[in-house]
């Protein structure tokens, strides 16, 4: 008699990276939102980036949040924060490591913004796949423009 198969359906490739991306964004120590993100060439991880203070510097965790403090809408002077983007720390992971993103796909939480956008575009990154939006129009121009797609999953 042959068993039953009781396990999970396999997740797919997409679905796969996206959940390291949802895992790696719990790391984060923004107080205003969790964002994970994850470089893949060739079904590898290259590298993983969350939202937080810079390496060695005290978190938002811990001294409160600058932009909530100053009352920043979202999605605005994004310079105005402690922290970098978690595509930003993905990008930065791999150049510290010596790790090429060129042609990779980034898997992301949520929509780059504008800034991000830009570092995907000279880093090399082909295309993006997010799991919620982030209504920045300006970063979806700079992206159709340079050619890089952009599907939600």
């Amino acid at each position: 008699m042959k068993a039953e198969n009781t396990r999970m359906p396999r997740p797919s490739w997409d679905e796969y990276f996206m959940d390291i991306a949802a895992l790696v964004a719990r790391r984060s120590t923004c107080l205003r939102r969790q964002v994970g993100a994850v470089l893949v060439g060739d079904r590898r991880v290259l590298a993983t980036g969350y939202n937080g203070a810079p390496k060695g510097l005290r978190h938002c965790l811990e001294l409160g949040c600058l932009r909530e403090q100053q009352q920043i809408p979202s999605g605005e002077r994004h310079e105005l924060c402690r922290g970098l983007h978690a595509e930003q720390n993905a990008i930065i992971q791999a150049a510290l490591y010596g790790v090429s993103v060129k042609d990779a796909l980034l898997y992301c939480t949520n929509h780059p913004c504008v800034i991000c956008a830009k570092m995907i575009v000279n880093a090399g990154i082909v295309e993006v796949i997010i799991r919620d939006p982030y209504r920045d129009a300006l970063a979806e121009a700079i992206l159709q423009e340079a050619g890089i797609g952009v599907r939600t999953i």
